[in-house]
């Protein structure tokens, strides 16, 4: 019997995890590692584990999809997760639950992030501030070969100055299947294209900072063509897990943004 809602938790790493049962802890790029972290492994069933250097997040999401049997299917981070209503000093009580979201599984199919606001700049100009904006560019050549219907919701999404990012997301699993077909026949064929040897580890991970912009525009197409109302789409906040460095996290994006110093980790 399937569960009603299961969420992965990715990670590479020994982390303190959500108690609650709905979550499942998946350690992503475990193929060819002899790290044992006593968590689901992303490199068992079908998987493809092996692209994790270039995929991040998203070979745990692709182990959930083809591997996992529960009518709504989410992924978190062990740094980021969904924030529940519980005000508490420790942020791990403060976690979304299983009591908590399935309320809104009634009526909403898909829950999101909380927007982030970029206020000065629009999605596709923030991309191109910090990362190498061919990326970004081939994936729209793909998606225009592969599925032009798609065009006008990547024009109108990407020049927002706010999106749902993090590719953090729950969803229903007709909804989670449809979405991975579709993301993912797009990725691997920008993986092919311009993945190269002499790119940093920071580099590689072009695929998964794609995937959340595009993430968008799968939305900004089933919003705009009704085949998803504004009402199902369900905003909760998210939460860090650590401290967040808000002062080099503003000068990396200033140094970005006016500078053309373009960041070389995360931050």
């Amino acid at each position: 019997m399937s569960e009603k809602v299961k969420i992965i938790v990715a990670t590479h790493k020994a982390y303190r995890m959500p108690e609650d049962k709905m979550y499942l802890p998946v350690h992503v790029g475990a193929e060819g590692k002899d790290l044992q972290l006593g968590y689901q492994k992303d490199n068992e069933g079908e998987n493809i584990s092996l692209l994790n250097p270039q995929f991040c997040e998203l070979t745990g999401l692709y182990w959930a999809w083809k591997n996992l049997d529960a009518e709504y299917i989410g992924l978190v981070h062990y740094r980021r997760v969904f924030r529940g209503k519980r005000k508490d000093k420790d942020p791990f009580n403060q976690i979304l639950t299983r009591e908590e979201i399935e309320p809104f599984l009634v009526n909403c199919p898909i829950i999101v992030p909380k927007k982030r606001r970029y206020y000065i700049e629009t999605l596709y100009q923030h991309y191109q501030h910090n990362h190498h904006i061919d990326e970004l560019d081939t994936a729209e050549q793909i998606l225009k070969e592969k599925y032009p219907q798609y065009e006008d919701a990547y024009q109108k999404a990407l020049h927002r100055t706010w999106g749902y990012m993090f590719n953090m997301m729950v969803l229903r699993a007709d909804l989670l299947d449809e979405y991975c077909n579709w993301i993912f026949d797009i990725l691997f064929e920008l993986n092919r294209r311009l993945t190269k040897k002499d790119q940093t580890a920071f580099e590689a991970r072009f695929p998964g900072r794609v995937s959340e912009r595009l993430f968008n525009v799968w939305l900004t197409y089933k919003l705009d063509h009704g085949e998803i109302k504004k009402t199902q789409v369900k905003e909760i906040p998210f939460l860090y897990m650590e401290k967040i460095n808000k002062f080099k996290k503003g000068l990396t994006f200033l140094k970005a943004k006016f500078v053309g110093k373009k960041p070389e980790k995360s931050c």
